[in-house]
């Protein structure tokens, strides 16, 4: 019996021998590694040498204006999409879910946006919401037939290139989170429904005690996913705002630590290094209060 469990238990290794592999060189090696640059002080990547250790480097990324700008963006947008994302792709899922004839092609055209190229529909976003000598923009257009004043929403106001900011990222996380809810709410045994229906249960009560409780699970995994993806965002504030982000004071986090690396500023791979610690550590601190708030509002 001992020597099937342990072969059995050296089959499993073997199977899992890649994917460790994979993992330990792809994910574990390079965040210890950037781990220890982040605490060599004046690290040189041309000569691989560095004049100390210690904490310097989060200090100065701590104090950096820009970096604090860049936390500023990425808090409001994760604080503003994910939990409106959500919200809304759980009303569309269960519109959807009521109906049944057209069903399978309105989830199509819902998840059109999400096979599409980021920076392509970046690019359509600047478009219709800049501002330029020949016209105001397609949605200022709008604006205007209703009476109001045109507004540069790209090179403009903070509070509107921040309101293009959420708009834009909604939009493209939107199609992932409907399709993940429709198929959560078709998984949902009929039996409570028509129980409820019985004892004459109105909607709104069936949608609270039946519908999320058993959808709870898709609904944290796409809370979690939602929040490191949006920690994580870069390439959309890019394809809107541009390359300069600093000068636009759109930048996040992602983008503070490739502008330390590659930008106009780069060339401190102590600094970047420091910068992307810290958000592995907001981010992992927001994933593990998820999972404490978890045990008591998902039902598995």
């Amino acid at each position: 019996m001992m020597k099937k469990l342990s072969n059995s238990s050296l089959k499993g290794w073997l199977y899992l021998l890649p994917a460790i592999l994979f993992l330990g060189a792809f994910m574990v090696y390079p965040l210890i590694d950037v781990f220890i640059y982040s605490f060599e002080e004046g690290y040189n990547s041309a000569s691989q040498t560095y004049f100390g250790v210690g904490t310097y480097n989060y200090s100065y990324v701590l104090h950096d204006p820009y970096f604090l700008q860049a936390v500023k963006n990425t808090f409001l947008l994760v604080i503003i999409t994910v939990p409106l994302s959500t919200i809304i792709a759980l009303l569309i899922s269960v519109g959807l879910n009521s109906i049944t004839a057209l069903r399978n092609f309105l989830q199509t055209v819902y998840f059109l946006p999400y096979v599409t190229n980021t920076l392509a529909v970046g690019l359509v976003f600047m478009i219709l919401f800049k501002k330029t000598a020949y016209s105001d923009g397609f949605i200022n257009l709008i604006i205007m037939w209703f009476g109001g004043g045109a507004i540069d929403f790209i090179d403009g106001p903070y509070w509107a290139k921040m309101f293009v900011l959420c708009f834009y990222t909604i939009w493209v996380v939107m199609p992932f989170k409907i399709l993940i809810l429709t198929t959560a709410l078709a998984s949902v045994n009929q039996d409570y429904y028509n129980a409820a229906k019985v004892d004459g249960t109105s909607k709104f009560r069936i949608f609270r005690k039946i519908t999320l409780p058993m959808i709870s699970p898709m609904i944290f995994y796409l809370v979690i996913t939602g929040f490191i993806g949006a920690f994580k965002a870069y390439s959309d504030v890019v394809a809107i705002f541009g390359t300069d982000l600093n000068a636009a004071e759109m930048n996040t986090i992602v983008g503070y630590v490739y502008d330390m690396l590659y930008g106009d500023s780069g060339g401190y791979p102590s600094y970047a290094s420091a910068a992307a610690i810290i958000l592995f550590a907001i981010i992992l601190t927001i994933t593990c209060i998820n999972l404490l708030i978890s045990k008591k509002n998902v039902h598995y």
